[in-house]
């Protein structure tokens, strides 16, 4: 008897682990981290112009993957002193994926261009969709073909440094998001140096958003819009001032076409719910042809940290509420929604490719 080369056994080998699948008769894959690294022409930084223009990233492969099946995809960024693997641990982001079966994107900041390993967001080419916005963008777009994400069902979320840097994707690279999520976050544009960024921190933007969002919206494919945002803040937050969220609120209902830089609109709905140790959380939620275009969520108590994360990690609460879960629901709540967008935008562009 002839014995199979080993080449042949390998591809026997696992053809016949994929047809157990198929037919399920064998356990899904489990869960896996991947890495990866990508450049852009345009993410030269000007805060570190010694900083060759590529960061790495991790990609989280969920449970029961195949290529067969395109799949939402999450891009989390980690904030100041974080790294990604424990922003998702912190987070608990690989139960959710393995939960939703969703892919996740977590790109890693540089010491050499950050020494707290910050995302340089008051940098003026970032705050413009240049710099590290350009860097995350070709993640984004390298992930997506590599792992075949759905191409419209893709996520930008973060947390503080992490939040503020996926405000400005957002803005200006809204084609490739579904929607946004912003923890504890400072607006886009807020901040041109290190000591305005304190400063806005502090006190809130050193100059005017609004009028920042209106270029924004000018600029973006009609296809875009209206890109729905959820933003958390907690009330006790003595890093990032809770002024900071009522205009990064603002910042976006002006990008959405709800609002002009004059004011902010109230809310179209408000819900309040008591949790245990007296805190509480307010939900606002701002409505465009009767869809949620911004959810403003507010927690008593809460200071700098993700609110219901993994306290055994810096800059985690333990205490509910659980903000994965929130952005969470508010993104599953945006899937399927594929011709809801340009809503305020003139009707002979919606046609424009995304």
């Amino acid at each position: 008897m002839v014995e199979p080369s080993p080449q042949a056994a390998s591809i026997w080998s696992r053809a016949r682990k994929f047809f157990a699948r198929l037919f399920h008769r064998a356990p899904p894959e489990p869960g896996r981290f991947e890495s990866g690294s990508k450049f852009a022409w345009r993410g030269w930084v000007g805060v570190a112009p010694w900083m060759w223009p590529a960061r790495d990233y991790l990609v989280y492969v969920p449970r029961g993957y195949t290529r067969w099946k395109r799949r939402p995809m999450l891009v989390l960024l980690h904030g100041c002193k974080q790294t990604p693997e424990e922003f998702a641990a912190g987070t608990r982001i690989a139960a959710f994926a393995d939960q939703r079966g969703w892919l996740v994107l977590l790109p890693r900041q540089s010491k050499s261009a950050n020494a707290w390993g910050c995302w340089n967001w008051f940098d003026e080419r970032t705050a413009e969709g240049k710099g590290e916005c350009a860097i995350v963008a070709a993640q984004v777009r390298a992930v997506r073909r590599a792992y075949r994400a759905h191409p419209r069902q893709i996520f930008v979320c973060g947390m503080s440094a992490g939040a503020c840097l996926g405000a400005a994707l957002a803005l200006h690279h809204a084609k490739l998001f579904k929607a946004g999520g912003f923890h504890s976050a400072v607006p886009c544009g807020a901040a041109w140096n290190a000591a305005t960024a304190m400063q806005a921190m502090a006190s809130g933007p050193q100059r005017d958003v609004g009028a920042i969002a209106q270029t924004a919206r000018a600029r973006a494919p009609a296809r875009a819009l209206p890109l729905p945002v959820c933003i958390i803040h907690g009330e006790q937050d003595r890093i990032v001032a809770e002024r900071n969220a009522t205009e990064l609120l603002r910042q976006f209902l002006i990008f959405n076409g709800r609002s002009t830089a004059d004011g902010e609109p109230d809310a179209d709905a408000r819900t309040v719910t008591p949790l245990a140790d007296g805190r509480r959380v307010t939900r606002d939620d701002y409505l465009l042809a009767d869809r949620i275009v911004i959810r403003s969520i507010r927690v008593t108590a809460l200071g700098h940290a993700w609110s219901g994360g993994d306290d055994a990690f810096a800059y985690n609460d333990r205490e509910p509420p659980d903000a994965t879960a929130l952005f969470g629901e508010f993104f599953a709540a945006q899937l399927g929604r594929h011709d809801a967008r340009a809503v305020g935008k003139p009707r002979e562009s919606i046609g424009e490719e995304r």
